[in-house]
């Protein structure tokens, strides 16, 4: 079948959403519009797990959380004042349905699930261990090692259980889990990966982003701190810091990207932080033209900032079908080729004649920006000057990310010039890292020092990758990457 993603597809795609829900009657009924809210994070799975005070009720299934969760009689089916609920994004291997979570358990202490937001980077070094021990894995997620893990740590609480298992993991998670009669929701020490709470009525909700709180009417009450780890009961919030200090790697990309531009991230607003990206853009790189063009629906936030600060007119100058679904007919050569305007469009009005700037987040394979430029050409555009707003991708993310091998990434294998060249373009500039920085409220990068985690900019990755030190990156793309 035909994908009717031509421009999607070479994005960086989004990791996973997790939302946990306490205290609330029909808990999992939330959970499910918490997922929606949360969709973007993930299209490919979503799944449920409710406790209703004497047992674990579970559905997951693939595809959208409407198509999976809208019957009452599934939604039904998950009694309870407690849930999980994640929605999921497979980067590497196997989609299937053994690898959609939160995954279950039932361990010597009772039944226990988790949903993982994130990458664990020994993952394989440690699977391979326990194997070698005598466990019998389900699944080929990451996610899994951390459940075998608490199993075969014989002493203490399951909070001490679930303590020792992430002492021994390596890379990004922010997690929700459920037990008999509790949530928790921890964050990896560097809180690369983002988590929320909130107040919801009587109970409390955790969820990665304020716009899951947002659907179902639960007031933001602060970011779950790096490192942090966090009880859900009866007795109302407990937290507490096992793993120690460390400087926080916060991911920047949020910021550019894979945040819901509604949702407010570690205290900045998304959509304002993208506004002041294009702003810092227009500054750094400006371009003598007509109007400023987003690449929709990302480039928006960044475009309308850019024309603000540039003095040149924003306009629609592409229009983006919000109705396509994922597959639509039997390709031949030529329906393929006319499938990149099924999704996107030229509003030729505005183009025709004109010289203009496009917007957009990042540059990976550079094939989008190709068929963009292409685009803008054949309806008439005098002058196509492309603008994006991050840093070069030049590396791979290991930390829960869709990003190609390193000789796939365009900017890893070729300069600024030679990708202009590439996508056709008249002139291409990229934000610098400093500018990423003082657009989102720090006065440059600290080298000594980096603020976020950037590495898909700079190649500074802020954990150990003992998989892949270890050298076993095949092996892990092709059986277990299926981060969170």
């Amino acid at each position: 079948m035909l994908t009717t993603h031509p421009f999607d597809d070479d994005h960086l795609k989004e990791e996973c959403g997790v939302v946990g829900i306490y205290g609330v009657e029909e808990a999992a009924t939330r959970c499910v519009l918490g997922l929606h809210a949360l969709q973007h994070r993930g299209q490919e799975a979503a799944g449920i797990v409710s406790f209703d005070g004497s047992r674990f009720n579970a559905h997951r299934a693939q595809g959208y959380v409407a198509d999976n969760f809208s019957q009452h009689s599934v939604v039904g089916k998950l009694t309870g004042h407690a849930a999980i609920g994640h929605t999921r994004y497979s980067t590497t291997g196997e989609n299937s349905l053994r690898n959609v979570q939160p995954l279950f358990g039932d361990l010597h202490f009772g039944g226990f699930a988790v949903g993982h937001n994130g990458n664990l980077t020994n993952a394989q070094m440690v699977r391979q261990e326990l194997v070698k021990r005598g466990s019998m894995f389900q699944s080929t997620s990451d996610t899994e090692v951390i459940l075998h893990l608490m199993a075969t740590h014989l002493r203490g609480s399951v909070i001490d259980r679930l303590i020792n298992a992430l002492h021994q993991v390596e890379g990004a998670y922010s997690l929700v889990c459920i037990a008999k009669d509790m949530v928790i929701g921890v964050r990896d020490p560097l809180g690369v990966r983002p988590l929320v709470l909130g107040k919801l009525g009587d109970g409390w909700m955790l969820a990665s982003e304020t716009c899951a709180l947002d659907i179902v009417g639960a007031d933001y009450v602060r970011d779950v701190e790096a490192g942090e780890l966090i009880i859900l009961d009866k007795r109302g919030v407990t937290s507490m810091k096992p793993f120690g200090a460390q400087p926080k790697r916060f991911c920047i990309f949020e910021y550019v990207y894979f945040a819901r531009p509604d949702s407010v991230v570690d205290g900045k607003s998304v959509y304002e932080s993208r506004k002041l990206i294009g702003a810092e853009l227009a500054k750094e790189a400006p371009a003598g033209a007509d109007v400023v063009i987003p690449v929709p629906d990302s480039g928006v936030p960044a475009a309308l900032g850019y024309a603000a600060a540039s003095g040149i007119p924003f306009e629609y100058g592409i229009i983006r079908n919000h109705y396509v679904g994922r597959t639509f007919i039997e390709p031949t050569d030529q329906i393929r080729h006319l499938g990149v305007k099924l999704k996107h469009n030229a509003n030729r009005a505005y183009v025709a004649g004109k010289r203009i700037v496009l917007v957009d987040d990042s540059i990976v394979r550079g094939t989008t920006s190709k068929k963009i430029v292409e685009m803008m050409r054949n309806a008439g555009a005098t002058e196509v000057h492309m603008r994006i707003s991050s840093p070069p991708t030049a590396h791979p993310c290991f930390y829960g990310i869709d990003t190609p091998e390193r000789k796939k990434l365009l900017a890893a294998n070729y300069s600024v010039d030679e990708m202009r060249d590439f996508i056709g373009a008249d002139s291409l500039a990229f934000i610098s890292i400093d500018g990423l920085y003082r657009a989102v409220g720090l006065p440059a990068r600290d080298s000594r020092r980096p603020q976020y985690c950037d590495a898909c900019f700079t190649g500074d990755y802020p954990t150990a990758l003992s998989d892949q030190e270890g050298g076993m990156v095949s092996a892990q793309l092709s059986l277990l990457a299926q981060p969170a």
